[in-house]
């Protein structure tokens, strides 16, 4: 097939679309964050040391130091023809990912950045220089459809927000497992039907989540070295964030209902399954566990994503009428979400390690 760039003209525009995308700010879009890096130059990781050296050699060690790397010619070989709204929600899949690739890599770099912690500037460094890889890898495939999403910019001019440090831990944890969920979703139907593989990046994913998967442990240990922040109130803020971080995958997953059928599978069933495994991993270090057999809880999940359309399509309407109607459904989005946030947890009891196996 002809995957030859566009014009350079024509190029330009598209690239500078795709860096807009990334720029935005929505529910649905990854941001950028800043937080108050004294609090993470205090941190102490004495409790969990054994696990944290553990950890620490893995990340030296960098098994995928060698793994993002391509054969050109055979790569693009590789790369099959799509119709174009397939096309289309395969762009805006790469374009999503790079954003939150690079997220991490900013997040992690500018707290190495402003922490003198021996401990916490390495692993901020070696995160950091895992999720520049995956955003770089994800912007050369990008470069093959003849898109490329200007990093320089999007980490100087992209809105920043803020977070404490402990909705860092819980949300960027969240993010990382989620992450490795999601690629591993992916890369094993991907393996168990090798004729729906429509382009060579899938081949990448299996070593890719697992760099995401030991960030997340990362994360998870430096919440079980500080039990406080697993206890008392935070557990509701805990529940919060899992409610949120689920609910923003299924709702953003919906949207791209043909990218999924090209995979084999459903969005529902796709995203269960996600929802389903990051739960599993999450019980090393969160002391609850969403109810996602709750008849509810799916009820809801596509009632919202139903909302979040409505949304969207008065946005695009426009009219007299259509920030009135937008204020409605955003009402309704938030009940629904309490809704779902006030359907009974289960509790876990946390296990005596926190480190696991990616056995996915």
């Amino acid at each position: 097939m002809d995957i030859t760039a566009p014009t350079a003209d024509l190029a330009g525009r598209a690239s500078e679309a795709a860096t807009e995308t990334a720029m935005a700010r929505t529910l649905l879009t990854p941001r950028f964050y800043r937080t108050d890096y004294a609090a993470f130059d205090a941190l102490d990781v004495t409790p969990v040391r054994a696990e944290w050296d553990e950890m620490m050699a893995e990340f030296e060690a960098d098994a995928n130091r060698h793994h993002f790397e391509r054969d050109a010619e055979e790569y693009r070989a590789e790369i099959r023809d799509l119709p174009p709204d397939l096309r289309q929600e395969f762009l805006d899949l790469l374009v999503s990912s790079v954003t939150a690739e690079f997220s991490g890599c900013v997040l992690y770099s500018e707290i190495a950045r402003n922490v003198e912690n021996p401990e916490i500037k390495k692993l901020m460094r070696l995160m950091a220089r895992d999720e520049s890889r995956h955003a770089g890898f994800i912007n050369t495939a990008l470069k093959d459809f003849g898109l490329n999403v200007d990093l320089g910019a999007l980490r100087r001019d992209k809105q920043y927000t803020y977070f404490g440090p402990k909705f860092i831990y819980y949300a960027t944890y969240l993010s990382e497992k989620i992450g490795y969920a999601r690629y591993i979703t992916i890369f094993r139907q991907l393996e168990r039907h090798p004729e729906k593989r429509f382009h060579p990046i899938f081949k990448w994913f299996e070593s890719w989540c697992n760099d995401e998967y030991r960030h997340g442990e990362a994360f998870a240990l430096l919440m079980r070295a500080n039990p406080h922040l697993l206890q008392g109130r935070n557990k509701l803020w805990i529940r919060f964030f899992v409610l949120a971080v689920f609910a923003t995958m299924y709702v953003r997953d919906h949207n791209r209902p043909l990218l999924h059928e090209a995979f084999g599978f459903t969005p529902d069933e796709y995203d269960m399954e996600v929802l389903r495994i990051t739960s599993q991993i999450t019980t090393q270090v969160f002391p609850l566990t969403l109810d996602l057999d709750h008849p509810r809880m799916k009820p809801r999940l596509d009632r919202l994503t139903r909302i979040m359309a409505g949304i969207d399509a008065a946005k695009a309407a426009g009219g007299p009428g259509s920030w009135l109607r937008r204020a409605g459904l955003s009402a309704a989005a938030a009940f629904t979400f309490a809704q779902m946030y006030c359907q009974r947890a289960r509790p876990n009891a946390l296990p005596a390690r926190t480190l696991a196996a990616p056995v996915w």
